[in-house]
């Protein structure tokens, strides 16, 4: 099972019962059975060749060593990346919000940007290596069409915008403390059983869509700005929280195994869109609150 993240796809989850993508203890005379080779052994030397023991630590099962070789990712270069990237979605939103006045066209201004950023994103998910300028073109697209959609729920229900900022980094922050605290084990039947929830959310998600657009649901179906729509909002969240948990786990095991630094793009690229999921979630989940009151 691969993660649900495109840009982790070549690190997909092996079909033993830990979380692969990389090798485990090797058995007596060769790789351990059910297990893939680190993806990173072939590219740019082995990370641990320096490491005398990493060898022997691996024959008792034990985890790898972090890599002392230089040119490998580390948090430190996951959270530089993500800091521009995020920083880039920040710039483009406050541009979007300050010079783009609310009105029909800057709606359809707004839906052309996310266009180009689905475009932008399927092309680097696709690639083979990260490109810093392909995401951070992504990143600026996708500003502009949070910057719109802020201020026009901003216009409706004042404060919204703000509140759901506070609302997805809270939601970011505790999933990962429950991440790094061990409530959550990150394994092939967790993300089976996440990613056949989010596939069908998904599927259903599209299947209302087009009854709103053919006016059969003309009040938005699912989607409303009721209870129902409350609900599928909070069940949007959690969803981008097991994403969140995907990626802290590939983040994770790409340091442990040596990934090369440029991978931290990639990091940030998976991070970044994951939280624009749960912003905008969270953005319609305070509009339907506020419309309660």
């Amino acid at each position: 099972m691969r993660s649900s993240n495109p840009v982790f796809s070549r690190r997909g989850f092996s079909r033993d019962n830990g979380y692969a993508g990389f090798n485990t203890a090797p058995s007596a005379g060769g790789p351990a059975v059910g297990t893939q080779a680190n993806p990173y052994a072939q590219q740019g030397g082995n990370p641990y060749a320096q490491n005398p023991y990493a060898q022997q630590d691996q024959q008792y099962g034990a985890p790898p060593q972090a890599p002392v070789s230089t040119g490998r990712m580390t948090m430190d270069d996951v959270v530089m990346r993500s800091a521009m990237t995020l920083g880039t979605v920040a710039v483009g939103a406050i541009l979007a919000w300050a010079v783009l006045p609310v009105s029909s066209t800057s709606y359809g201004l707004a839906i052309g940007a996310a266009l180009i950023a689905f475009v932008l994103a399927m092309v680097q998910s696709f690639k083979r290596t990260a490109s810093p300028a392909l995401i951070l073109a992504y990143a600026a697209f996708e500003g502009v069409f949070l910057g719109v959609i802020s201020e026009m729920f901003n216009s409706q229900w004042s404060g919204a915008p703000f509140q759901a900022v506070l609302g997805t980094m809270a939601v970011a922050g505790a999933t990962l403390l429950v991440y790094k605290a061990g409530w959550i084990r990150v394994t092939a039947r967790y993300a089976r059983i996440g990613m056949a929830i989010a596939i069908a959310f998904i599927l259903v998600m599209a299947v209302n869509l087009l009854l709103v657009v053919f006016g059969v649901a003309p009040d938005g179906g699912l989607r409303s700005m009721g209870p129902l729509g409350a609900i599928v909002g909070i069940i949007a969240i959690l969803l981008g929280a097991f994403f969140l948990t995907l990626d802290f786990k590939q983040i994770e095991d790409g340091i442990a195994y040596g990934a090369p630094r440029e991978e931290a793009w990639l990091a940030a690229f998976g991070l970044t869109m994951t939280l624009v999921w749960i912003y905008v979630e969270m953005l319609r989940l305070v509009a339907i609150f506020s419309s309660s009151d």
